[in-house]
């Protein structure tokens, strides 16, 4: 008779300590705003004399003058922590106007503050629902950026609005052209090049002739002239020419408006570097920012690496110094000037409130949500997250792709297993991680790795080693000679 089989006990596994967050405090004396276009719903969460706690609810309506009233009142009630629902724009007059009251405000996603779910849905019972997850520190407050960066990423979401208009107005003459069988957009790169541009003049002032039009390209286009003199032989004519005029107008004021939202904007940032300069802070926390990770250079030491492609050593040290912020963001592959300015309207250049680079990669949307159910663990979607940042760091990662560089490498590597969109993504993962090391530590540039990084630190014998396992596992004897 065989040994009876026994169940064997679990190991017993040590608790994990999960400390909590500065947010998830219990708070005495709390409010919160449930915020509709036209009034907001008020809700106070106070003790009473009987040991209980109480809600006071009212209605207050979104105009300045009611809401200074409010904040008054908010004052003298001890209210220690305010939450305002983010609900469209409507709750930003709420919140700079709480917020210059002296008032400890935090914005939350609606999503995250959704009733229980068989409970009467009304504007009163939102309030009261939201101002106890505030006293009991269950809500998580978003990143609002400090009045500077507000300002300054105002103007630079209304430049990319407008350039995203002015790209729709050069797709909509290039219709236009097409309709009068003018082929040029073939021919050409792109429409918006002096040649094309002295080419749709001429033909709104009434040139017709495919030979005088096709000479009047420049530099490289004149290479295409047979090309361009049949691609110019349509049939354009006055109707075309009305509307062309119209769009080029159209472009040329918009193109003017972006000019000088663009001086607008160095102007601005320029005036945050002279303040940094003058407090002695480049990372806007009031001193300087050690690196985030890795050792802190002496006078004297060797150069030590911060983080992918981070330099802080001696000799860039000063150098860094001397260049503002948007100088040292544009030096990372595929960032240009324009996307260096809406990394920092976006994102602000205190880093102080995203402790880690992780932090700000899983607010930006840019790594995947973890999904863990029993010994599942799957990764869900990534999310929104901020459009005009993705949109920026995606351009970005589009244009470091192309390159031989780090990067480009890493995008190449990526996009063989696992897709151009994921490879992309992960590449504007990399430029966010290089982006908040600059901007938490002053002193440090971007360095490139090379494309090389990987391939040169991999062990040769471990690779000689997998290979000849695979190959034994195929069926193959393998000898090895060396190389004459």
């Amino acid at each position: 008779m065989g040994a009876r089989k026994t169940k064997q006990k679990p190991a017993m596994v040590e608790p994990v300590e999960i400390p909590d967050a500065e947010h998830e405090l219990v708070i005495e004396r709390a409010a919160a705003i449930d915020v509709a276009k036209a009034a907001g719903k008020v809700c106070v969460r106070l003790p009473g004399k009987s040991g209980r706690r109480f809600s006071r609810v009212w209605d207050v309506p979104a105009r300045t003058g009611a809401i200074t009233e409010l904040a008054e009142q908010l004052v003298k009630l001890g209210i220690d922590k305010l939450t305002v629902e983010s609900t469209s724009d409507y709750w930003r007059i709420w919140y700079y106007l709480l917020e210059d009251a002296g008032l400890d405000v935090q914005l939350v996603n609606s999503r995250d503050v959704k009733n229980v779910p068989g409970r009467p849905k009304t504007d009163k019972l939102d309030a009261v629902w939201l101002a106890k997850l505030t006293e009991k520190g269950l809500l998580r407050p978003s990143f609002v950026p400090p009045a500077p960066i507000r300002v300054l990423r105002d103007y630079t979401r209304l430049r990319e609005d407008l350039i995203r208009e002015c790209t729709r107005y050069w797709q909509r003459l290039e219709k236009l052209l097409e309709d009068a069988a003018i082929k040029v957009s073939a021919v050409a790169s792109k429409l918006d090049t002096l040649s094309t541009r002295d080419m749709v003049e001429a033909l709104i002032a009434g040139e017709r002739d495919p030979r005088r039009l096709a000479d009047l390209a420049r530099g490289r286009m004149k290479a295409k002239r047979s090309d361009l003199i049949t691609a110019l032989d349509g049939r354009f004519d006055d109707h075309h020419a009305e509307l062309a005029r119209l769009l080029l107008g159209q472009i040329d004021a918009l193109t003017a408006q972006i000019g000088a939202l663009s001086a607008r904007i160095e102007q601005l940032i320029d005036a945050m570097d002279e303040s940094d300069h003058h407090t002695g802070d480049r990372g806007g926390s009031g001193g300087a920012v050690p690196p985030a990770t890795g050792e802190q250079t002496t006078a004297l030491g060797p150069p030590t690496t911060t983080a992918i492609g981070v330099d802080s050593d001696t000799a860039t040290v000063v150098e860094a110094l001397r260049l503002t912020a948007v100088e040292r963001l544009d030096e990372i592959t595929g960032v240009g000037q324009r996307a260096a300015q809406t990394i920092i309207a976006e994102i602000g250049l205190d880093m102080t409130r995203f402790p880690t680079p992780e932090h700000l990669v899983s607010w930006a949307k840019l790594c995947p949500r973890t999904i863990q159910s029993g010994p599942v663990i799957r990764g869900g979607k990534t999310g929104k997250g901020n459009p005009y940042l993705k949109g920026a760091l995606g351009e970005a990662a589009a244009a470091a792709a192309r390159t031989d560089t780090f990067l480009g490498e890493r995008y190449r590597r990526l996009v063989k297993r696992r897709g151009r969109l994921k490879a992309l993504v992960a590449v504007a993962r990399s430029i966010l991680v290089i982006a908040w090391q600059l901007l938490s530590d002053p002193t440090a540039r971007f360095h490139d790795l090379g494309p090389d990084y990987h391939t040169s630190r991999v062990v040769t014998e471990r690779k000689i080693r997998n290979h000849i396992a695979h190959l034994t596992a195929m069926g193959f004897h393998v000898t090895l000679q060396p190389a004459a």
